[in-house]
């Protein structure tokens, strides 16, 4: 707000004693600066609650918000996108679909799989227990990883997690 808006707020009597250089001028001076910057981010407000044109700072807020809040080891780019899908992700949460899209979204990695017939030792299907194949690549995110499959798993569902490594002559 600049100083002759804030100065049309006051009373009439304050207006009529508004002089340049008096220090009633310079108190206006003063707020008009103050203001600034808080006036600087509401004239873009909407931008920080689009995750890709958030400030940076603001982004893991964002994650918090929307029950987004990993151990994000993939990058605030990641992260962003993680805010973005939020509602989708929720959407399927508890599916095989919804554990893949969260985890193709918070790796950027499309080559992961669920394997919901896991054989156990008498080479029947395990019942209620899954495998997810992972790209050896995203091991060092092994926590990230572990984080999505508790979180989006039923409760009753036990799980493995196998990292693969590629075929040779792949690549």
């Amino acid at each position: 707000m600049r100083s002759p808006e804030i100065e049309r707020l006051l009373p009439g009597v304050f207006q009529r004693t508004v002089q340049p250089e008096s220090p009633l001028a310079a108190l206006l001076e003063v707020m008009e600066a103050l203001h600034a910057p808080s006036e600087e981010v509401l004239s873009h407000l909407e931008a920080h609650f689009d995750p890709r044109r958030a400030p940076d700072r603001f982004v893991p807020f964002l994650a918090r918000w929307v029950g987004m809040d990993l151990p994000v080891t993939t990058g605030l780019g990641r992260l962003r996108e993680l805010v973005a899908a939020a509602v989708e992700i929720s959407r399927w949460r508890g599916t095989a679909r919804g554990l893949l899209l969260f985890l193709t979204t918070a790796t950027g990695r499309t080559d992961f799989a669920v394997d919901e017939q896991v054989p156990g030792p008498d080479g029947r299907p395990r019942p209620f227990h899954v495998r997810v194949r992972a790209p050896a690549e995203v091991a060092t995110h092994r926590l990230l990883l572990e984080r999505i499959i508790e979180r989006e798993k039923p409760a009753y569902v036990t799980y493995e997690l196998y990292f693969v490594q590629p075929p040779k002559g792949a690549g």
